[in-house]
């Protein structure tokens, strides 16, 4: 596979181009194909059976395409399918899951509270189970899912701040955050939050999400395999959508742009 192959990254919508944006910050060289199913969003509230063949339709085209590497920028994605779609292809799959490991070892050793906001379907899989259950002895870990977060990303809504905060005060409101240690943005969608989420909660509670480590990730991997472009760069981006409007088009871009510096 050449160095200047691209890397395909995808998403069932719209949080994954946060993803993208860690990716090319921290790999400015690469050339990145960045795929949004927001025709067939949210995949938080469908079958994992629907998940995962989406993501074979979207897996054989980031091949057809000639990717070095595939990012599935999405966890309730990963939770159903990352071990799947890793015995299908021949290139690196680098999945996410919520960020759960950080926000109780950054305690230095104490135990620690933590909320992880999620999409109903990555709280219910077993992948996340797993992974809760290695922490949960020690640190005291509730979960919440916030749909309708995604909802709001795939509708351009951001910038309506009644309906934002009105939403994340429903999710936040029952819990005492002047008690909790971290909250983890357990859904690529909810990294688009972090300003307004930030206005809720106590400024001693950090916000986590698991997109520099998707990042810092990937580079490992394609350093193993002497597979880093070492061209001139910069590289390019390229979105696609199963939502071909000019409209979808245009809201993928503004998005992208408001996670870069």
């Amino acid at each position: 596979m050449a160095s200047d192959a691209p890397i395909g990254i995808f998403d069932s919508g719209l949080g994954g181009l946060s993803v993208t944006a860690a990716i090319q910050k921290l790999l400015p060289q690469e050339n990145l194909l960045y795929f949004g199913d927001s025709a067939y969003a949210p995949y938080g509230t469908k079958e994992p059976v629907q998940i995962a063949q989406r993501c074979h339709v979207i897996g054989d085209r980031f091949m057809d395409l000639g990717v070095k590497a595939m990012v599935i920028a999405c966890n309730t994605a990963t939770s159903v399918c990352v071990d799947e779609m890793r015995q299908r292809y021949p290139v690196p799959v680098i999945g996410m899951e919520p960020a759960l490991k950080l926000a109780c070892t950054r305690g230095g050793g104490r135990p620690q509270r933590v909320l992880v906001t999620a999409t109903p379907l990555t709280l219910k899989e077993a992948k996340f189970s797993r992974l809760m259950a290695r922490f949960s002895g020690r640190h005291t870990i509730l979960t919440q899912p916030c749909p309708d977060l995604v909802t709001i990303v795939e509708s351009d809504r951001l910038n309506d701040q009644a309906l934002v905060d009105a939403t994340l005060h429903r999710y936040l409101d029952p819990y005492d955050l002047q008690t909790l240690d971290a909250l983890v943005l357990g859904c690529t969608h909810f990294v688009f939050f972090r300003k307004p989420i930030a206005r809720i909660c106590p400024p001693s509670l950090a916000l986590i999400d698991g997109n520099p480590g998707t990042a810092r990730h990937l580079k490992d991997l394609l350093a193993q395999d002497d597979a880093l472009n070492q061209g001139p760069g910069p590289g390019r981006v390229q979105i696609a959508n199963s939502d071909s409007s000019p409209a979808m088009l245009d809201l993928s871009k503004r998005l992208l742009a408001s996670c870069r510096p």
